[in-house]
């Protein structure tokens, strides 16, 4: 096996100064809990916590060495600062790597279009395929995930995210994609970008950092298109849009699937395909559509993604679903945990009205955050999903929630939780078997410890 890293190309990279024996890695974490043997734990610095402090553990870990700005027991390459030698280390990853690079950004649905576009291409090129583990796409996740790229791979799919104007430009600079694709531009962080126009703008901050030859993929079906084009002209040699209307890539034909999901007909730069989706909702044929565009732009193969698509499960947190185990039978539960703004909450609610062969739709649902003076209205707002989606039963969590309660008007039976372990016990007592249940909310809020509590049944849920 090819090593990862060898130290010398670790010091090389970063300026450090080796301490012990020459070693070569063949992974790389800033989390302890994540080492593996043979892994480089990098000792991050932190606002809670010193990753120094936890070195000892990497080591016993199995980590073969440390990154580190002061000396620690075991091997390691000490640095002047660790976030920035991390950094280094990252572009040494990218200028070593020869392959296509596809980078993703959006407001919604990037780490669900990183996912897909992962599968789409390691099908086609199994083993040589890089990406984004988790949501590692901030100022340190970015970095990291380039450190971790292998240097004979022939696609890499990085995802990168933002809570500031400026974050993407420093992150696309980094990454130097040759395919830059915008999934969504929607109010998620307006709270520090102040509106759309600004979150547009950040999002499209991708552009900077395209190879030459590089190709744009903006979203069609957005009042912002033709800003995020003109963005993209200044750095894209070619522009592709995805979505409905005049679209370069669109759906043609688009029906539900015997399986739940959609079967697509698309109509590409190139050719015309008809697929099947296995995920649930009308976004993942958006979602679908810029898979495809990017496959294409890439130069791999578009049925080999076709069958991806078809294969591919739900996400933990991002619409996977799982059978709840309860007395008489069991329910379904349907994992959106992860995150929330307007957007996928409109989306995620529509998917859940329209399921079919079920008795009961009930919706756990929690605030939304980073929405600022628009908070009050997207959460009164969300009443229009609910009754559309023929909501039975909601449990609501967070005092932002009360303006949705209130713009029901008690059209939809509504029940309160103080906290998560209170919101457990509700759905405990109202489920019955063939409800649908959709968790859903800001990953802040915490409502992945309700799914990972449901995982085993009600009846182990509290022991």
């Amino acid at each position: 096996m090819i090593a990862l890293w060898t130290s010398q190309e670790i010091v090389t990279a970063t300026g450090g100064t080796l301490q012990g024996a020459p070693f070569e890695v063949s992974g790389v974490t800033f989390d302890s809990r994540e080492v593996e043997s043979g892994w480089l734990f990098v000792a991050m610095p932190g606002t809670v916590a010193d990753g120094h402090a936890f070195a000892s553990r990497a080591f016993a870990a199995g980590a073969t060495a440390a990154l580190v700005s002061r000396p620690v027991d075991g091997p390691h390459i000490l640095v002047g600062d660790v976030a920035e030698a991390l950094g280094a280390l990252a572009v040494a990853a990218r200028n070593r790597m020869s392959g296509t690079v596809i980078g993703v950004t959006g407001s919604v649905g990037k780490t669900s279009t990183k996912e897909a576009l992962f599968a789409a291409l390691d099908r086609y090129a199994r083993g040589r395929v890089h990406r984004s583990v988790k949501s590692y796409n901030n100022h340190t996740g970015v970095p990291l995930s380039l450190a971790r790229m292998a240097r004979d791979c022939d696609y890499a799919v990085l995802e990168m995210g933002m809570n500031h104007a400026g974050e993407i430009a420093a992150l696309t600079r980094l990454v130097r994609p040759h395919v830059a694709l915008i999934t969504t531009i929607a109010s998620a962080h307006i709270e520090h970008l102040g509106s759309m126009e600004a979150i547009a703008d950040a999002k499209a901050e991708i552009f900077e950092g395209l190879e030459p030859d590089g190709v744009a993929i903006i979203p069609e079906d957005t009042p912002y298109r033709d800003r995020l084009v003109k963005a993209a002209r200044k750095h894209a040699d070619r522009i592709v849009t995805f979505g409905g209307g005049e679209a370069d890539v669109t759906a043609v034909h688009a029906v539900r699937a015997d399986n739940g999901g959609s079967l697509v007909t698309a109509r590409l730069v190139e050719c015309e395909m008809t697929y099947t989706i296995a995920q649930r909702g009308e976004h993942w044929v958006s979602n679908s559509l810029a898979v495809l565009a990017a496959v294409e732009a890439a130069g791999a193969d578009l049925a080999i993604a076709g069958l991806a698509l078809a294969d591919m499960d739900g996400l933990k947190g991002r619409g996977e679903r799982r059978r709840v185990p309860i007395e008489g039978g069991s329910f379904l539960l349907v994992d959106e945990s992860y995150n929330a703004n307007p957007a996928s909450m409109a989306a995620t609610l529509k998917a859940l009205g329209d399921e079919s062969g079920i008795s009961r739709r009930i919706a756990v649902l929690g605030p939304m955050r980073e929405l600022g003076e628009h908070s009050d209205a997207a959460h009164a707002g969300l009443a229009e999903a609910v009754r559309a989606a023929k909501i039975d039963r909601l449990i609501l969590l967070g005092p932002e929630m009360d303006l949705l309660e209130a713009a029901l008007g008690g059209d939809v039976t509504v029940d309160r939780a103080a906290d998560v372990d209170e919101a457990t016990r509700l759905l405990a007592a109202i489920a019955r078997p063939g409800d649908a249940v959709l968790i859903k909310a800001s990953n802040s809020i915490g409502l992945a410890k309700l799914v990972e509590r449901m995982a085993g049944g009600l009846a182990t849920c509290f022991t």
